[in-house]
């Protein structure tokens, strides 16, 4: 004997007719509601394409004239770019701690953070004040190149050493008044884990950028995207976020673009001194150590802190974040 109430019974029958058949409202936008959202969201994504390429071209062509004239406006302009990148992605940004900055004896600073997506370098790129080191093959991408050499990112090779001409133009950067982000992992990873940091990508910690020979210092960051629709976001949900493997950028924008309520969080970590480590390989493990454990942390939707281990500097002016 059917159990089924009468009045599920008749939604049943009216949702099974054919099309030409006549079907009552209540049980139309059953039908109707989930279509009417995917437009909505295909809409959005459309949307939120042509303000960022518009936006991109105007910006192309301010920042090809400020990087021909001297003082800090390319960089700050650069700043401004890619935060606004976020705000017309709808990826909100929050940071919880201290963003590093130069020491009163004129040490730069190193920012050095995990990686899983290019939404990282909107994301830091819009909040710290430093140019990005790349892998070289970014600089061979359509359209990425562009905006990258505008933003003034240096290249380097995915290998234990540098040549002699990228540790001169990293030097030249921090002498010059800059700082750099690195991704030490060489790669994206799949957003939830953190890959093992390549120390060859540490060497310019290893350099003297003051004129009294003193090395730069180091600032860890976590960096998790923790935020879909407003809900916390668990495993199934990073892949949206993350950008790794084949996956090419287009699709992915897409995909990301038709969604509401993003958000990364970014945990800024106590400065470390490279001069306290015995070796640029112990400097790697122990950043790639406070690195990742942030990182867990944030995708446990846990509070978090910043870390503070052996080997920090205390004398660091630290310029507060806004959480």
């Amino acid at each position: 004997m059917d159990s089924t109430p009468k009045r599920l019974k008749g939604k049943r029958i009216a949702l099974l007719r054919r099309p030409h058949q006549k079907v009552d409202d209540e049980a139309w936008s059953t039908i109707a509601l989930p279509m009417q959202r995917g437009i909505v969201r295909r809409l959005r994504a459309i949307r939120r394409a042509v303000i960022v390429t518009i936006w991109t071209a105007i910006a192309l062509v301010i920042q090809s004239v400020l990087v021909l004239l001297p003082g800090p406006a390319q960089r700050s302009f650069a700043r401004f770019y890619w935060s606004f990148v976020c705000v017309l992605i709808g990826l909100d940004v929050r940071m919880i701690g201290a963003i590093a900055h130069r020491t009163e004896d004129g040490r730069p600073v190193v920012f050095v953070s995990n990686h899983s997506s290019w939404l990282d370098v909107a994301v830091l790129g819009g909040r710290l004040p430093g140019c990005f080191v790349a892998k070289e093959e970014v600089g061979q991408w359509p359209v990425i190149r562009t905006i990258a050499r505008l933003g003034r990112t240096l290249y380097v090779r995915r290998t234990r050493g540098s040549t002699g001409r990228e540790r001169d133009d990293m030097v030249a950067r921090l002498k010059d008044g800059d700082n750099l982000i690195l991704f030490p992992e060489g790669t994206t990873s799949d957003g939830s884990r953190v890959l093992p940091f390549r120390s060859a990508f540490l060497s310019v910690a290893e350099l003297p950028s003051t004129p009294s020979g003193r090395t730069p210092i180091v600032q860890p960051i976590s960096v998790v995207y923790d935020r879909l629709a407003g809900l916390p976001t668990g495993r199934a949900a990073r892949p949206l976020f993350a950008w790794y493997g084949d996956m090419d950028i287009a699709s992915h924008f897409w995909r990301l673009a038709q969604h509401q309520g993003l958000r990364a969080t970014v945990l800024l970590h106590q400065p470390l001194d490279p001069e306290k480590f015995a070796s640029r390989k112990e400097l790697s493990a122990a950043t790639w150590a406070i690195v990742a454990d942030g990182a867990s942390t944030l995708r446990q939707n846990r509070p978090a802190r910043p870390i503070a281990t052996a080997g920090q500097i205390d004398t660091v002016e630290a310029k507060p974040a806004f959480v």
